[in-house]
């Protein structure tokens, strides 16, 4: 940046601070931290978060301007944009009215994206509008990056391949006849890649067998898989993929108001559009992988099983709605993701499946690791949009009426063998995933540490593959190496994949915690999020610790396939806590019941002359069966009818009564307030 260029900035800013503004103070510059430009960042980009008091004047500027402008409307901020050279102001969030209320109590709708040109010094800029009393943080817009070689590909199957393994198991759940390889479900012991040196044993694994017995999903509940994009006509997916069925593929209309076109299986925040893809030569299917291990479709006689991928019949898997980070060689920008988030928490998602974020701040850079942030803190001050963009999805998805209030995000923890876990999965708020191999010994790439929550299975082709041997993508048979099975893409069409990974990980995670939901929803309990986070937490496995003393030590060939390469020791016992716990489906659903809180219809706030229905099924045990009767207090106020399962309240007259419901042996009393300007039906 040219000498006369930052003294004329200078200048600027001398001239701003002597405005008559006594609100605006220079120490604003000490409580926004120097930012950093890490490598990926966006050229000539920032983002800045304004402070509330400047809410009007940006929603006067932004409204005249129709969305984008190329100034804030603050006299003070515009004379350094001006003078810096930004020439793109736009809110970083777009306006669904919906949840706009939410979004603005969260402050998200003070976060705006400049842009600048290109060459304009980030760093510099950023410091001079840290001298701004009216912006409360600023950051760059890295891209995201993939946490997986997407060079490294994986083993492939086809459909008929699975007819043809000759492996058999007795007592299966589901006739998908890839679920006798999916050990990681139900581990016996006994696989064809056990060898001397690597063994398996019975029950490491997530124990959805037992899990099964109680439930097998349900279609209420929301998981969005941020990664690659999810194929969404994959036969062992569609039936269990999310739709929003105002939209069509392609649209170039926002028919449902929500601030995307074209969002009918989720969104490419990549591209920008509703169009998702998996078509790119460097596409692998990861996305595609993981929600298979989430939502696979159950007993359908085909491929593989998911873990709470319903039970065969129509409408009973829980849902994946994709949202697209990664589309070929490009990743999403850090505002993207961000915008990612509060899209799925938005849409009616109660899980984050996360499985990419930073690499661990103790990745090893001789192994061609840079390390990511030192910490919590340090992760906050360089990101403080994704944080908070996190922070909404925690305390916004889900419902106070629905079985969470809130949301769970799940992250893997990384792959760089690291002792402490990546960012954002090491967040205190979020769940971090480790992975272990089928002996319950820590994969061989898996970061661990104190951070860690929980721990899956993962995979480990260094543990369990052959070493000096290159294997053969498409000769699948035996060398399966203890991975993990799934749904998967070949070539852009619909096929079965083995991969590794704490990316796979995470997704036995997100498929306990979806499963654990569903029978939720059964039991008609209710679940703040963290009240479930740490029931997941309390209901894992800590004893296979016992197999790292009884085994001390695990032999691996760190890249295995390279001829001659030489083993590597890991020593357990220093392993031993720094794991997490194991996930455990069965012990999940066994909790449930005597966990949470009973469902509670919610309290009705209507307009005059206006109705609202409550489907109460949703709120008795079997409440699909049972029949039910109304009895209002005051019929002046409101009257009520019950059509099966459906109540309807209408609105008569300004004023408060109460409705008792009776079900079966059961009965609710609720508080009906009708207020001639009310808006709509819902809280009080």
């Amino acid at each position: 940046m040219k000498k006369v260029y930052i003294y004329a900035l200078a200048c600027a800013l001398t001239a701003v601070s002597c405005q008559d503004n006594d609100w605006v103070a220079d120490n604003a510059t000490s409580q926004v931290p120097e930012i950093e430009i890490p490598m990926g960042a966006a050229d000539g980009e920032l983002l800045i978060k304004f402070v509330p008091e400047m809410s009007d004047i940006l929603d006067q500027t932004l409204t005249r301007a129709g969305g984008v402008s190329t100034r804030s409307g603050i006299p003070s901020t515009d004379e350094v944009l001006s003078i810096l050279g930004a020439y793109h102001f736009e809110r970083v969030f777009p306006v669904d009215p919906k949840t706009e209320a939410r979004t603005r109590e969260a402050g998200m709708h003070l976060w705006y994206i400049v842009r600048f040109d290109k060459n304009t010094d980030l760093k510099e800029a950023a410091r001079q509008l840290r001298k701004l009393g009216e912006i409360s943080k600023i950051q760059s817009n890295p891209t995201i990056q993939r946490a997986y070689d997407p060079k490294k590909k994986p083993l492939y199957l086809s459909a008929n391949d699975l007819q043809y393994v000759t492996r058999t198991d007795e007592g299966l759940t589901f006739n998908d006849p890839g679920l006798k390889h999916q050990w990681h479900y139900q581990n016996k012991g006994n696989y064809a890649f056990v060898t001397e040196r690597a063994e398996a044993i019975a029950g490491s694994d997530v124990n959805c067998v037992e899990a099964w017995k109680s439930c097998k999903g349900d279609p209420s509940i929301i998981v969005a898989v941020l990664d690659e994009g999810v194929m969404w006509s994959h036969p062992d997916l569609k039936a269990n993929m999310w739709t929003n069925e105002s939209e069509e593929i392609g649209s170039t209309e926002d028919k449902d108001g929500n601030g995307y076109k074209g969002d009918r299986y989720g969104y490419n925040f990549v591209k920008n559009t509703g169009v998702i893809s998996w078509t790119s030569a460097e596409d692998t299917g990861h996305g595609t992988h993981v929600a298979g291990t989430i939502a696979a479709v159950n007993g359908n006689g085909t491929g593989v099983s998911g873990i709470a991928g319903g039970d065969g019949t129509e409408n009973s898997g829980v849902k994946i709605m994709t949202c697209q980070l990664f589309d070929g060689q490009y990743g999403a920008t850090l505002a993207a993701e961000a915008k990612a988030i509060k899209y799925a928490a938005d849409n009616g998602a109660v899980i984050l499946q996360c499985s990419w974020g930073y690499n661990s701040p103790d990745a090893n850079e001789a192994l061609g690791y840079v390390p990511g942030p030192k910490n919590e803190q340090d992760w906050e001050n360089q990101y403080p949009l994704e944080k908070e963009a996190l922070d909404y999805f925690i305390h916004n998805a889900g419902s106070p009426n629905g079985v969470i209030d809130g949301g769970l995000a799940i992250f893997a923890s990384g792959n760089e063998y690291a002792p402490s876990s990546s960012f954002p999965a090491g967040y205190s708020k979020c769940i971090s995933v480790s992975a272990i191999a089928a002996d319950y010994t820590p994969s061989s790439y898996t970061n661990y540490g104190t951070e860690i929550t929980l721990c899956a299975p993962g995979g480990d082709g260094d543990y369990y593959g052959t070493p000096g041997t290159a294997e053969d993508h498409f000769d699948w048979e035996t060398k399966t190496q203890g991975l993990i099975l799934s749904t998967g893409i070949k070539n852009g069409q619909p096929a079965y994949t083995y991969m590794e990974g704490t990316s796979m990980a995470c997704p036995h995670v997100s498929g306990v915690a979806a499963l654990g939901l569903s029978y939720a929803v059964k039991q008609r309990r209710h679940f703040k999020a963290a009240e479930f986070k740490e029931l997941m937490i309390q209901t894992a496995n800590s004893e296979f610790y016992q197999e790292y003393d009884r085994k001390v030590e695990k032999l691996y060939y760190y890249n295995h396939a390279t001829f001659g390469a030489s083993p590597t020791l890991m020593n357990l016992i220093d392993r031993k806590g720094k794991m997490g716990k194991l996930v455990d489906a069965g012990a999940l659903l066994k909790a449930i019941g005597n966990h949470g809180s009973d469902m509670i219809v919610p309290n009705v706030y209507l307009a005059t002359g206006k109705s609202t229905s409550i489907d109460l099924a949703r709120y008795f045990i079997d409440g699909e069966s049972l029949n039910y009767s109304c009895t209002v207090a005051n019929e002046n106020i409101a009257t009520t009818s019950v059509d099966k399962t459906i109540l309807t309240i209408n609105g008569i007259a300004d004023g408060s009564t109460t409705v008792t419901i009776q079900a079966g042996s059961k009965s609710q009393t609720i508080t009906i307030t009708v207020r001639k300007n009310a808006g709509g039906s819902g809280w009080l």
